[in-house]
């Protein structure tokens, strides 16, 4: 409340009244740009998870795809096959038709030469023995027939068992991959929790989604991507817990820990020609570091992201401190 005083005119001084008001204005604005923020934020979370598990069905349906490219392309052989088996069937038919009418050709004239000639034993059993070798011809065409048809049947049915191992392996398959990204899930809230009990209190260091971010003013000088002392130390301390988690991850599952650098959208004044080659370096320098710490390289990756992934799009002393992070990030490869 402004207290009233009188001055040598005996005049009501109300500026610390002013004063007051002004103050509940400020807060009051401060705390709608902080709603603001945070609603963005959450908002910005959101949108985030949905474009990786779009990636996830993606890769997948990339991967059906070409399994089903080649299920396809092993249907066209065998149908090709199919196709030759039975233009072969259709000719070794008319040859058994043309056999049978020179067979019954020959019948009639064995027939007449029979009345004419009875008494030609010789003649007759020539003849005879020219029948056999019909009916031997004839016989083996008819097995040659039904082998092709006993191998048309045996194909179709290696056919249908295929495209059912084909199914049953891409049921598989999805099983498999949730079990995998079920599992990563599992080791990267491990990872974080253990971070987030130990870093707690550290002022500048949040997780944010599946991120772990560390403000740059933590680890590094502005425009400088040397790690400060106490850097240094704060990364020291990430190497050691996250060493104990990769440790309990079973090697068939594809992971990586990958370091993200970024930066604010102000022009840089530095020995770096751009916002490009700071945010990288920085990424590089951590990885390092914790390569030196026993980390396995096989499991890091460095990325720069400049200035072109802000947290914060204003343009205040504020959102610059933000902008400029390191995040660290448990994904698969």
């Amino acid at each position: 409340m402004a207290r009233r005083r009188r001055g040598p005119n005996n005049a009501l001084d109300a500026w610390p009244g002013y004063v007051d008001a002004l103050s509940t204005l400020l807060m009051v604005v401060t705390f709608v740009l902080l709603v603001f923020v945070v609603g963005q934020q959450f908002l910005s979370v959101a949108l985030m998870r949905r474009e990786h598990t779009l990636d996830a069905l993606q890769k997948q349906l990339a991967e059906l795809s070409h399994m089903l490219s080649m299920t396809e392309d092993k249907n066209q052989s065998l149908n090709a096959t199919v196709a030759s088996l039975a233009n072969d069937k259709q000719k070794n038919e008319d040859q058994l038709k043309a056999l049978a009418g020179q067979m019954a050709l020959l019948n009639g004239q064995l027939q007449s030469k029979d009345q004419a000639l009875a008494s030609a034993d010789s003649t007759s059993q020539q003849q005879n023995s020219k029948i056999s070798d019909l009916q031997a011809q004839i016989e083996e065409l008819t097995r040659q027939l039904q082998a092709i048809s006993n191998a048309l049947d045996i194909e179709k049915k290696n056919e249908q068992a295929k495209d059912t191992q084909i199914q049953d392996l891409g049921n598989k398959l999805n099983v498999a991959l949730a079990d995998k990204v079920n599992q990563l899930k599992r080791y990267r809230s491990e990872f974080f929790g253990r971070l987030r009990d130990i870093l707690k209190n550290q002022k500048g260091v949040n997780v944010v989604g599946d991120r772990f971010v560390f403000q740059s003013e933590i680890l590094f000088p502005q425009g400088s991507a040397d790690l400060t002392t106490e850097g240094k130390k704060e990364i020291t301390t990430l190497a050691k817990t996250f060493k104990q988690v990769s440790s309990t991850i079973p090697a068939d599952i594809p992971w990586i820990l990958r370091i993200d650098g970024h930066a604010d959208k102000q022009p840089i004044h530095s020995a770096f020609p751009s916002n490009w080659e700071l945010s990288s370096e920085r990424a590089i320098t951590v990885v390092k570091l914790l390569i030196a710490e026993g980390v396995d390289p096989h499991h890091l990756a460095a990325t720069g992201f400049a200035d072109f992934q802000p947290l914060d799009a204003a343009s205040t002393p504020a959102a610059y401190a933000r902008n400029r992070r390191i995040e660290f990030r448990l994904t698969d490869r």
